[in-house]
């Protein structure tokens, strides 16, 4: 039987598939890294999320004007308190730092640190001077409080 004359070819040529399939590759390889990177922010907003209840006990111990506790007790630290965290702790000034774990499933995460510290309305660390006066803002992910997860791996509101 022949083919009839201005009938259409069914279908893609081998070589047209192999250039389809070239360009996802391409594209694939491209969007993986800024994937990643997004998965590895979510992961450390969701670990950050822990952080909320010791800021509000160390915002109240401070407002209070009772004293600072002196073996680092706010009420709010905890080893294991989610999926993502290993540990958070505080300082006797009330720095939170909180270490992330190593089920967070990426090596550039794990086990870093994350600091919160409590700043007086001189932008300055609060300290005992400060008893009895309320917090006016917290340093987020800054290296001097002992941060050393990258900076890009932060939320945005968490940059130092």
């Amino acid at each position: 039987m022949e083919r009839q004359k201005g009938t259409a070819q069914a279908g893609f040529t081998l070589p047209e598939l192999l250039i389809v399939v070239a360009i996802i590759g391409v594209l694939a390889a491209l969007l993986m890294p800024s994937i990643r990177g997004y998965q590895a922010r979510a992961k450390v907003s969701e670990a950050m999320l822990m952080l909320n209840q010791c800021r509000n006990q160390i915002s109240e111990n401070y407002a209070s004007g009772s004293e600072l506790p002196l073996d680092n007790n706010y009420g709010c630290e905890a080893v294991r308190p989610s999926r993502f965290v290993q540990e958070i702790g505080t300082t006797s000034d009330g720095v939170i730092k909180l270490q992330l774990g190593n089920e967070i499933g990426d090596l550039r995460l794990s086990l870093a640190y994350i600091t919160l510290a409590p700043l007086n309305g001189n932008g300055l660390p609060m300290t005992d001077l400060d008893l009895g006066t309320p917090i006016r803002r917290w340093r987020c992910g800054a290296t001097g409080d002992g941060t050393d997860l990258r900076v890009d791996f932060l939320p945005s509101t968490c940059r130092g």
